[in-house]
């Protein structure tokens, strides 16, 4: 799964700027969140460093402290609720012919990559177990909207709406209902260590693609 670090959120220590220094960025924290997941936060600054082939001044000079360093990962780290195959299928769903056979496909490949995405279901317990330490870990996926969080539905939704296939007077309210009727019953169970049948599962995105588009229909 990629890290993309090049985007700074309010409250990031800026640190070093430039393709070199950027590159450095991205080692380190593709480092950190391997060695927070195996190790938890409780992993020293050295051992990142170690992982990322950089010296600790350097993780510093970037990040300034563990705890910045750990609101990154998590921050960027939950931007990538989509897949690339999803991605890809979303990105082709303006131009199907059967709008809601393609679309129940497209919901199946993306919910089979949220409960299959075990890293970053471990990632979200780590944070539910170190959140109360770091309030700008709210304040790092609180800063953008949904559509920011969530580009390719996003977009996904826009062009559907352009083309006159859906109607969408406010893409951030979809997004999110998107979202909770094919995700955010697998994130919730789970949190809570449990999961929820194939069967049940599948019953889930067919009769939310339906409501879905069954709302935004074009009248």
């Amino acid at each position: 799964m990629s890290v993309d670090t090049a985007r700074h959120r309010p409250g990031e220590h800026p640190g070093p700027s430039g393709p070199r220094a950027e590159r450095k960025r991205r080692a380190i924290v593709t480092a950190a969140r391997t060695l927070f997941l195996r190790d938890g936060f409780g992993v020293g600054m050295d051992a990142i460093a170690a992982e990322a082939g950089v010296s600790k001044v350097t993780v510093y000079n970037h990040f300034g402290s563990k705890e910045a360093l750990f609101t990154a990962v998590v921050a960027h780290a939950l931007d990538e609720p989509v897949s690339d195959d999803s991605a890809v299928a979303l990105a082709r769903l303006p131009d199907a012919e059967d709008l809601r056979s393609a679309f129940i496909e497209t919901a199946r490949a993306w919910v089979h990559a949220v409960r299959n995405d075990h890293e970053v279901a471990a990632l979200r317990a780590l944070v539910a177990a170190e959140q109360h330490r770091f309030p700008a870990l709210a304040e790092a996926w609180q800063h953008g909207s949904p559509t920011s969080h969530h580009p390719a539905v996003a977009g996904a939704l826009s062009a559907l709406a352009e083309r006159g296939r859906l109607t969408v007077p406010d893409p951030e309210v979809a997004t999110i209902q998107l979202h909770a009727l094919l995700v955010h019953p697998h994130l919730i169970f789970g949190h809570y260590g449990a999961t929820m049948s194939d069967d049940l599962t599948d019953r889930l995105v067919v009769s939310g693609v339906d409501m879905f588009l069954g709302h935004y229909a074009p009248r």
